[in-house]
């Protein structure tokens, strides 16, 4: 018994906020003007009064969208992948890359919000949220199991990707700096220069890598759902691919409300160090575009894949309040807005009645994806 009252003191020295160790009989009750993104001193544990009405919606809506990956038929798929000619070569690789790099992000998303944003993240109704959020990743990453297992793909080759084909340990590279700072136990914020840290992990977690790096394969699946082929696997990237929106847009949010908290944060210094970080990951991006398009297919091409990253992260830089980075960037794909677009009976390749709750109710922020 001893020895479990021990772990159990170490658990809560490591984890558990210093504002929350000590909670004393007879303390004032918790206010909205007492909560903060970061460096709250208020009980972390007090959900109302909730002061960010945008993160408690968000939640609620996350919750809503609930979805399985084997409630997915890939039947279809399956015959077509056994087909010799069901599909090109290059149309093979697109699906195996980008099963590849998903699955190896989703399972950094995941670790990056468990282990690093929730712990530094002081507000009540974002934490849940990002409780919400690493459920939905756990999904993400049962969806991708799921089609590799349905096409009896070789899942060590799958799996290790982001280990042994460039482009893809590339973006994998990329990332874990920035999973590592935030995971790093010794890291507290409360000065300057730690602030300024978490919030350029952020910009780099939910600006670059959720709000960039999927895109491409999105892109690139969605357009073979458009095709009638690999319906069952374009359908689970279709889910995702709204999952995410809302993800990147939470992040967004988040980090608005740290600016707006901490002013003095945003310096002239920094955001040239944040525009640079998000020119890296559209360069990053697109070497993997050419990677896995060659000289074309399914009607798209390498510099089409470009001018759609230089728009989404011109779109990415407005919404933190930073100018364009490719003035006169414009989507090639607009019917992408139609994937993250809920407001239907049927989902875009009318596989199944599809039971997502929210479809006549939300409002997406990337509609114009």
């Amino acid at each position: 018994m001893a020895t479990k009252i021990q772990t159990m003191e170490a658990v809560t020295e490591a984890y558990i906020p210093d504002e929350v160790k000590n909670v004393k009989l007879g303390e004032e009750r918790v206010t909205v003007g007492q909560k903060q993104m970061i460096n709250c001193r208020a009980d972390l544990n007090q959900l109302h009064p909730i002061k960010y009405m945008w993160a408690w919606d968000k939640y609620q809506a996350g919750c809503a969208n609930h979805w399985m990956p084997n409630e997915i038929n890939m039947a279809a798929d399956i015959n077509l992948w056994r087909d010799p000619n069901g599909l090109t070569e290059q149309e093979r690789i697109i699906i195996e890359r980008n099963l590849g790099f998903f699955s190896t992000a989703d399972s950094l998303v995941a670790n990056n919000i468990v282990l690093g944003i929730y712990r530094h993240i002081t507000n009540p109704e974002c934490r849940q949220y990002l409780l919400r959020q690493a459920f939905e990743e756990a999904v993400h990453t049962h969806a991708y199991q799921h089609v590799v297992e349905s096409l009896a793909l070789d899942q060590a080759r799958i799996f290790n990707m982001y280990r042994e084909v460039p482009v893809v340990a590339k973006k994998a590279n990329y990332a874990l700096p920035f999973t590592q700072s935030l995971a790093d136990q010794t890291f507290k914020t409360g000065t300057p220069e730690n602030d300024q840290r978490l919030l350029r992990d952020l910009i780099a977690y939910y600006v670059v890598f959720e709000g960039i790096f999927f895109y491409v394969g999105f892109v690139q699946v969605l357009s073979m759902g458009r095709r009638n082929k690999m319906v069952g696997t374009a359908e689970q990237f279709q889910y995702i691919l709204r999952d995410e929106s809302m993800h990147c847009n939470f992040g967004i949010d988040m980090i608005n409300q740290i600016k707006l908290e901490n002013p003095h944060l945003w310096t002239p210094e920094f955001e040239k160090e944040i525009r640079n970080i998000i020119k890296e990951g559209v360069d990053l991006e697109h070497e993997y575009a050419v990677d896995t398009m060659q000289d074309g297919v399914l009607g798209l091409n390498s510099d089409m894949f470009r001018e759609y990253l230089e728009y989404i992260a011109n779109r990415r830089m407005r919404q933190i309040g930073m100018d364009e980075e490719y003035p006169g960037a414009t989507t090639p794909f607009p019917w992408m807005s139609e994937m993250i677009d809920l407001k239907k009976e049927k989902n875009f390749f009318e596989t199944r009645v599809t039971e997502y709750q929210t479809g006549g109710a939300l409002d997406w922020d990337d509609e114009d994806e």
